[in-house]
């Protein structure tokens, strides 16, 4: 886990995307939304200055990903209509974007997070990483993208519900009866009648621990 972490938010640009496979939406047209962008940045020791991340260092990343949002039409590359948005593009109708493995909010959550993850990684020679993306369409709908925390899922091991089942003891030995007119090493051994109350068992036996 980071010691430290800062956020920042910035503007993506007007995008134009659809999800083509959104058959039963009016998501499948072409549609738009000015999009933002906030970035949680962690470290585990601060720069000289006291930053986790210096926010006026990040104008290449923000270009970056303004060039890749702003004014552009976003489409998956598995698109059907793919052909037709390569021949607008090259006509100078629209500025194509394309992107392999889908669109829609969470997969440009998850374009910014690695794009920026990898900016700061090198910009602070592996000091800084991003452990949250997230990009909002507008107040109502957002998305978010998160860095895989390793060390928690390993502490939540603990939490899963285990079985622990404890053997039954065995019983001791019942002492052998003696004859009482044959006593053995000059002493008569001990009496065992019907008064005599059994141990109990292990009353967790079977049990289970951690539901």
């Amino acid at each position: 886990m980071s010691a430290y972490t800062s956020s920042k938010q910035f503007e993506l640009g007007s995008t134009a995307f659809r999800q083509w496979k959104a058959d039963h939406s009016h998501c499948k047209f072409i549609h738009g939304y000015q999009l933002k962008t906030q970035l949680t940045f962690g470290c585990h020791s601060l720069d000289d200055k006291n930053w986790c991340v210096d926010f006026g260092g990040l104008d290449t990343l923000k270009q970056t990903l303004r060039n890749h949002f702003d004014h552009t039409l976003v489409v998956a590359g598995d698109d059907p209509a793919l052909e037709a948005f390569t021949e607008l593009n090259e006509k100078g109708i629209i500025q194509l974007r394309i992107m392999v493995e889908g669109v829609g909010v969470e997969k440009f959550a998850e374009y910014v997070f690695k794009t920026a993850d990898s900016f700061v990684d090198e910009a602070s020679e592996g000091r800084c990483f991003v452990v949250k993306a997230k990009v909002t369409e507008h107040e109502d709908n957002w998305a978010e993208y998160t860095k895989e925390d390793k060390e928690a899922a390993a502490d939540h091991e603990c939490c899963q519900a285990t079985t622990e089942t404890t053997s039954e003891p065995e019983p001791e030995p019942e002492p052998p009866k003696q004859d009482p007119g044959h006593p053995q090493g000059g002493r008569q051994g001990a009496r065992v009648g019907p008064h005599v109350t059994p141990g109990k068992g292990n009353w967790f036996a079977g049990t289970s621990w951690g539901d």
